[in-house]
């Protein structure tokens, strides 16, 4: 199996940024696919953006501008970089991989556990 590991999340003021980072590890062949989700309360998963083999990005309407998605090939990471961030953005984020184990297996999507972004004054 594949796991991912997140971080960074946090308590930030209107207009403040955070980094978050996500880790994956296990038997990994590649990862073509990195995603970032987040859930607030009371609403529904939301995909904020989303990296793939090719390095082509999406983002949603809401964060595109503010939030920027990366990856490291060499540590199977991936991070959200949010800058200006708006009391709106308050959520759970996740990151998601579609991975594969060999170069013949079929991909499989795999989450991390979420990590906390408040934003507050």
């Amino acid at each position: 199996q594949v796991q991912l590991v997140e971080s960074g999340g946090g308590l930030v003021q209107p207009g403040g940024s955070l980094r978050l980072s996500c880790t994956a590890s296990g038997s990994i062949f590649s990862i073509n696919v990195w995603r970032w989700h987040r859930q607030a309360p009371g609403k529904q998963r939301e995909l904020v953006a989303s990296m793939t083999g090719s390095d082509s990005t999406n983002y949603a309407l809401s964060v595109k501008g503010r939030f920027t998605i990366s990856r490291d090939y060499a540590k199977n990471a991936v991070y959200l970089q949010m800058n200006g961030l708006k009391p709106e953005d308050t959520a759970v984020y996740y990151c998601n991989a579609d991975a594969r184990v060999s170069p013949t297996s079929r991909p499989f999507g795999s989450w991390g556990q979420g990590t906390q972004v408040t934003v507050s004054s």
